[in-house]
């Protein structure tokens, strides 16, 4: 009788060498996570790995564990100043995932009373969003952009439209002038890519500084003033925080569920030259190539066992929601139950509180640029397509489509309440800061 083999690491993968734990980075893992997560189950639910030289976590891969982690407030917490590696300086100061991991005074990175207040200010401020007024804002900029290349008969879907409409419908929500709106973008524009991110996390939470400064001395019908007059109390320093959260991972999210949503689309066949689909598309998107992927890091309060795992107080653990959704043993519950089950928007109480209206945003982008465009299909071999590398998100580098050339649509002249004047002494953006592509949009409203 033939012997069951022993799973073989992915090629490229460290856990070849004895004891080595399995990269969450570099283009093999980018180019085909799902090689490592079925190499990863086999150590059971939990797994060891390596999100970037040096920086070691504990992976659960496992849909039940990981929903037992996500709704255990009490045995993991998500403060990251419980974080042990970096409390006995095994983390470089300049390790690449510090932006994402260190501690901030928001609602993710805290526990308790102290995260209920403050994530009770986002979700009371962002309900009080009108979903018809939002899907209005969101019709108006896919318009804009699509109006930037529509005449030319191709795009990168990614570039001109996936990565730029989010940032525009938050600039339009949080109540951004042009000014700081350039800078909103630059800032977390060069997060995502990860050139000069010390100077764009720097110019990001310098222009939403600005934003709170703004909004407490003229506060007016936006997500900022919302935040600032929750009966929370919420301080300068929290303002900024919540505010540049909210502006920096919810449009890493949504940035990625577009543009993997757009590439389903164009790719399988289930939906290629289809309508209609785009609900069903999005939701298995969420559960088989989600946008964030590798997320959710927690902490043990003590020494525990978890899974079969022991664990030390303050280890990182991140959950695989990629790997979680897609277990063999999931396949025929996701048939038989629901289809929004999957952990995409995590759950327990740091589930995202924005979900509802992240996905109007979403499928209303999606369904406008089909509508305008609605022969658009891919314009190169889906192989030849390659994934931005890094552990915590799923994203395309680019998605390049053709269709037939179409006239750009114009809008009526109006002004906008984002157009506010710059107050009196205020200082000039640096050039170098921005790249002018709300001042443009702002300036299309007018035409």
């Amino acid at each position: 009788m033939d012997q069951p083999t022993a799973p073989v690491p992915p090629p490229g993968c460290p856990a070849h060498q004895a004891g080595g734990r399995v990269p969450l980075y570099g283009p093999e893992f980018a180019a085909d996570p799902q090689a490592y997560y079925t190499y990863l189950r086999h150590y059971g639910p939990t797994a060891p790995v390596e999100i970037t030289p040096g920086v070691e976590a504990t992976l659960v891969t496992d849909y039940a564990s990981a929903l037992q982690l996500l709704q255990d407030s009490g045995s993991f917490r998500k403060d990251a100043r419980r974080w042990r590696d970096f409390n006995e300086g095994r983390i470089a100061p300049d390790s690449p995932v510090l932006p994402v991991l260190a501690h901030r005074p928001n609602c993710m990175y805290t526990d308790g009373a102290e995260h209920l207040r403050l994530r009770q200010s986002i979700t009371d401020s962002m309900a009080r969003v009108d979903p018809m007024q939002l899907s209005q804002s969101v019709e108006k900029i896919s318009d804009f952009l699509i109006s930037q290349f529509s005449e030319r008969g191709s795009a990168d879907l990614i570039g001109s439209y996936a990565k730029q409409l989010p940032l525009f419908v938050f600039n339009e929500l949080f109540g951004c002038t042009a000014d700081i709106g350039d800078r909103v973008f630059f800032g977390i524009s060069g997060m995502f890519d990860g050139v000069n991110a010390d100077k764009a996390i720097e110019v990001l939470f310098q222009a939403v500084g600005e934003l709170v400064a703004l909004k407490r001395r003229n506060p007016g019908e936006d997500v900022t003033s919302w935040l600032m007059q929750h009966h929370t109390g919420l301080s300068d320093e929290e303002m900024l925080h919540q505010v540049a959260l909210l502006l920096g991972a919810g449009a890493e999210a949504l940035v990625n569920l577009i543009g993997n949503t757009l590439h389903r689309l164009l790719t399988d066949d289930r939906y290629a030259h289809e309508g209609g689909l785009i609900d069903e598309a999005m939701d298995d998107t969420l559960w088989e190539n989600p946008p964030m992927t590798n997320f959710a890091a927690h902490y043990p309060v003590a020494d525990m066992e978890f899974a079969g795992q022991k664990l030390t107080a303050g280890d990182l653990m991140l959950v695989s929601i990629a790997a979680a959704n897609t277990g063999p043993a999931l396949s025929a519950a996701r048939k038989a139950g629901s289809n929004r089950a999957h952990l995409a928007w995590s759950a327990g109480p740091h589930a995202c509180p924005s979900k509802e209206p992240a996905r109007q945003i979403a499928v209303t982008a999606i369904e406008n640029l089909l509508n305008r465009l609605p022969d658009v299909e891919l314009s190169v071999p889906e192989e030849s397509l390659t994934w931005r590398p890094g552990p915590f998100s799923r994203g395309l580098v680019t998605l390049p489509a053709r269709f037939t050339p179409v006239k750009p649509v114009s809008r009526p002249a109006r002004r906008t309440p984002t157009q506010a004047p710059a107050r009196e002494g205020a200082a000039a953006p640096r050039q170098a800061e921005q790249t002018g592509v709300w001042s443009k949009f702002l300036n299309w409203l007018t035409k």
